[in-house]
């Protein structure tokens, strides 16, 4: 879910307000200006190193780390099934819990009253007849999102273990004992037999597992801004990594369409900012605007949402690999994209800060990372070579064929070397 930047100047439904309904003070110029170079340093990191690590991301060792190809079909689709899926938390938190105070007890709206004949009936309460009030309420707010809570606990825990894990295997001793083991869960039997989950991992992931879990403790029981911001930059990076466009055409039907919901579900209905408030998970990263003034208590948060990061980030990381296929030494697409990022998330905060008003951050992003790169190529001549790029599916049969090929090949050439 994409959700735009807060406006610092006033209580916006991103920054939140307090619960008494009151407006908070306004924030500081070196509070607003920490809070959104923060925000920005922190958009930055998960799509550099997601999209160096998608390069050299292990296709065929762990059914986790294989990349998962996005076509063109599915670029087309997903803005739909994301309005679908914003749309249906809208109504459920706006409409079918109007009273975040509602307890969901039916003695607040109904009371029942026995007649002269010793009947008994059930009347509305007359104190709450105009009351938005549902009548029976099986879940309260707080419960689902307790239940959200679990569910990216269990998720968080995951993707920052597995963003750790390259950088912690430098910390461990050579004498380490590590040992290696497999989950592995297959379906049918003999010739049928069809692998699942084939997941392989060692001692050190699992130190790195225990040390996330550490962090999805804080994040359950605490809520601190900075748990949320290590789930969501793992979250990123983990997105970039492994979320992979087949070609540059279905990048740019992906962000297109992007595009249109951003603007739409911010400027056009306050289901975005709404969504925002009410889901309590950790889908976006916050920055304390008041940071100066309160510490790491502080409580006036500016956000972004990690579709913002998420989704540039898999071009940019595309146009990478492109690079890499060029052969040429030059990371030139890259760099230029990733400029071209910087440069729309800086134009995003500029004009939220002109305007006072939340911004879609892709209506900035998506001509930026599209046009940059398109026009470099244009200037040397390659949008031919630049929009026939074709990555293969490496869940495909041919594709790992083809790379298990280019292994035994690389490993023979290496053996020949050696022999010499």
């Amino acid at each position: 879910m994409d959700s735009a930047l807060s406006d610092p100047h006033n209580a916006s439904a991103e920054a939140g307000s307090p619960a008494n309904g009151t407006a908070r003070p306004p924030s500081t110029p070196e509070g607003i200006a920490l809070a959104y170079g923060s925000l920005l340093l922190m958009a930055l990191l998960p799509i550099f190193f997601g999209a160096l690590r998608s390069v050299r991301c292990a296709r065929g060792k762990n059914a986790s780390d294989m990349p998962e190809t996005i076509t063109s079909r599915d670029a087309a689709r997903f803005p739909i099934i994301a309005s679908c899926t914003l749309l249906g938390l809208y109504l459920f938190f706006k409409v079918y819990f109007p009273n975040k105070s509602y307890t969901g007890s039916v003695l607040k709206t109904w009371k029942t009253q026995k007649s002269k004949k010793g009947k008994t009936s059930v009347i509305q309460n007359p104190s709450s007849r105009d009351s938005p009030r549902v009548p029976f309420e099986i879940f309260s707010q707080e419960y689902i999102n307790l239940l959200l809570s679990m569910y990216f606990f269990v998720l968080g825990i995951l993707a920052l273990s597995h963003t750790i894990s390259p950088f912690m295997s430098k910390f461990f001793p050579a004498n380490f004992p590590n040992r290696q083991y497999q989950l592995l869960f297959t379906q049918g039997s003999g010739e049928n037999k069809e692998e699942i989950i084939n997941y392989e991992f060692d001692t050190k992931d699992l130190v790195c597992l225990g040390l996330s879990s550490i962090v999805g403790v804080w994040y359950l029981l605490r809520k601190h801004w900075i748990a949320n911001n290590l789930f969501g930059l793992a979250f990123s990076l983990n997105g970039v990594e492994l979320l992979h466009l087949n070609n540059v055409s279905t990048g740019c039907i992906l962000l297109g369409g992007l595009f249109i919901y951003d603007i739409f579900w911010v400027f056009g209905t306050n289901v975005m900012v709404t969504v925002a408030r009410s889901f309590e998970a950790p889908i976006k990263l916050v920055f304390p605007q008041d940071l100066l003034e309160k510490g790491l208590e502080a409580d006036n948060f500016a956000m972004l949402g990690l579709g913002d990061i998420v989704i540039p980030g898999i071009f940019i990381a595309l146009l990478l690999r492109f690079d890499i296929s060029l052969k040429k030494n030059t990371h030139t697409y890259f760099y230029t994209s990733f400029a071209a990022y910087i440069f729309g998330l800086g134009l995003t905060i500029f004009i939220m800060h002109i305007f006072k008003h939340a911004q879609p951050a892709l209506l900035y992003l998506v001509p930026a990372c599209i046009g940059f790169p398109v026009l470099v190529a244009l200037a040397k001549g390659e949008v031919t070579e630049m929009f026939s790029y074709e990555e293969s599916d490496p869940k495909d049969p041919a594709a790992v064929a083809e790379s298990k090929e280019g292994a035994e090949a690389s490993a023979s050439e290496g053996l020949e070397k050696k022999e010499k």
